[in-house]
């Protein structure tokens, strides 16, 4: 009995159609005399790993200690006005030891209020610090062990977040930017396609931290002038800090200001920043925004401060020195003696956000084009070669049905780089070492069905029945062993990460593929063949 199989042949061939669509257009539309290359066409669509077309590695420490102090910083700044709201006495609340910035002391507190200072800090901060009192008249505030963990986790995943936005800006296609399981607070980063090693250790390490601190005094020469200047000794609520350039002192020298150390507004408070050239001067700026509560809070101290300087503060060195001549709320504008590039980077930086913390390089290497045009060419001549060599020995082995087996293959090749066309997905070395893999599993299916066919036809079963019962039994068998490695690849998606995951996701959908050709598609192309067999010829296998 012959089957009508034209349903399914047009369903195999619109599948073909669409996946090699895919393959050289991905979602484009293709351009009608373009004259591209086919080769061209499918690397446009395919994108290539770091191990394949080369590009920047790097493994960057969080140095996760800054944002503790800077955390503690404004704790200290809220502890004093807590204290002077409540009308309590103390002299001085600081932070001792620079190597544990966690922990902070209130010190002079008057005996007969050191209960009161006691209950007021418990009920403000015990829930993220620890508070118990000394001997001395102090009181010592730490940083909770949870509470200190929680922070550097979030320090580094706010990092990852930062270093992903400015990657962007470079328009890499399917950068690797995560944390790094083989140390504490480490972020591996990888970019395909780039060269300029030194363009994205300035833009990924620039803290870009824009700050804008009060003016106690300056400029002075040296720090130990600036020092004199506050009687030999900087009170804890205030910094030294180094600027230089013609936008802090009019000349290149470097001079030291005194600051306040808690700036008036951060880094975070900055919604937005765009590059420019003033007019009247040609000097080239950055007009910033702030956001609405820090706007309120600007306009809240220049309204109080009018006449008074601040300091603006970029990357720890102050950049400009300003009067304040009126109210701000929550916009201003940064000029001075910039680059075009230097412009450019510094309004990404703010429009991206700052780093929560600097970083530190522990690895930084360029894979070259050439070592990727090696590993493309070794790993795409053992592909070649590994499909050819089964090709032909499904050709000898199997006779007519190795035909069969072939087609099937091919289709399971089409529609794997039509997925990667589709899906943007990139094609690593280890992605390569999959599709060999989806190969070898493709084969071993078909393996399967022609042996179960074979047993069939020499217990004497007509050429369909043969077919029928063929693919019947090896069903369960084909679904059991693919379903399981499929399971295991998705494991491998889920806690892999870069080539690990690409091997992952081409041999996943590479197994999708094989359940479709090996199970439906040879089927078809066996049920073609029984339909064209005179009576009493058998299936070629």
């Amino acid at each position: 009995m012959k089957k009508n199989l034209k349903q399914k042949i047009v369903i195999i061939i619109g599948v073909l159609v669409v996946f090699l669509y895919g393959a050289f257009f991905g979602f484009d539309v293709p351009k009608l005399g373009g004259g591209e290359p086919l080769l061209s066409q499918l690397t446009q669509h395919i994108h290539l790993g770091l191990d394949l077309q080369g590009g920047v590695h790097l493994i960057l420490q969080v140095q996760v200690k800054e944002a503790v102090n800077t955390e503690t910083d404004n704790t200290v700044a809220r502890i004093e006005q807590d204290l002077k709201t409540a009308k309590l006495t103390f002299s001085q609340v600081t932070k001792p030891d620079p190597a544990h910035p966690e922990k902070i002391r209130v010190e002079g507190i008057n005996p007969t209020q050191s209960s009161a200072v006691q209950s007021l800090l418990d009920s403000k901060y015990s829930s993220e610090y620890d508070v118990s009192s000394g001997s001395d008249n102090a009181v010592t505030v730490t940083m909770k062990p949870n509470i200190e963990k929680a922070l550097d986790d979030r320090t580094v995943q706010n990092t990852i977040e930062v270093i992903r936005d400015r990657v962007d800006t470079l328009g890499v296609s399917e950068p690797v930017i995560q944390q790094y399981g083989l140390g504490d607070n480490q972020i591996l980063v990888e970019l395909p396609g780039i060269s300029d090693l030194d363009r994205v250790k300035t833009l990924i390490q620039s803290t870009a931290r824009l700050e804008i601190h009060a003016v106690v005094g300056g400029p002075y020469p040296d720090e130990q002038a600036a020092l004199a200047s506050v009687g030999g000794a900087l009170p804890p609520d205030q910094e030294l800090v180094h600027g230089s350039g013609s936008m802090a002192t009019g000349s290149d020298a470097d001079s030291v200001y005194v600051l306040q150390r808690v700036a008036i507004v951060a880094g975070t408070d900055f919604r937005s920043a765009d590059p420019g050239t003033d007019s009247n001067t040609g000097q080239r700026t950055v007009h910033f925004t702030l956001t609405n509560e820090a706007g309120d809070k600007f306009w809240d101290y220049t309204s109080a401060n009018v006449g008074h300087s601040m300091a603006v503060v970029l990357g720890g060195r102050v950049k400009e020195v300003a009067n304040i001549e009126s109210a701000i709320r929550d916009s201003g504008e940064i000029r001075g003696s910039f680059s075009q590039d230097e412009v450019a980077v510094l309004s990404k930086m703010l429009r991206t956000g700052a780093l929560p913390a600097s970083l530190n390089y522990l690895e930084d290497r360029t894979v070259g084009a050439s070592l990727g045009s090696d590993s493309i060419k070794q790993g795409v001549t053992a592909a070649i070669v590994g499909v050819l060599l089964v090709m032909v020995f499904m050709l000898i082995y199997y006779r007519g049905s190795g035909i069969n087996a072939d087609l099937a293959l091919f289709l399971n090749l089409v529609i794997l780089l039509g997925f990667m066309g589709f899906s943007g997905a990139t094609l690593t070395l280890p992605g390569i070492a999959g599709v060999i893999l989806t190969i070898g599993m493709g084969v071993d299916s078909n393996v399967l069905i022609f042996e179960r066919i074979r047993e069939e036809v020499r217990a004497g079963k007509a050429p369909s029945a043969a077919v029928d019962q063929g693919f019947a039994h090896a069903w369960t068998t084909i679904v059991d062993t693919h379903v399981t490695t499929i399971v295991s690849a998705l494991i491998l998606i889920i806690v892999g990460n870069g080539p690990v995951r690409g091997f992952a996701v081409t041999l996943t959908f590479g197994l999708l593929a094989n359940l479709f050709t090996a199970v439906y598609v040879s089927r078809v192309i066996f049920d073609t063949h029984v339909n064209n067999l005179k009576p009493g010829e058998l299936v070629s296998i």
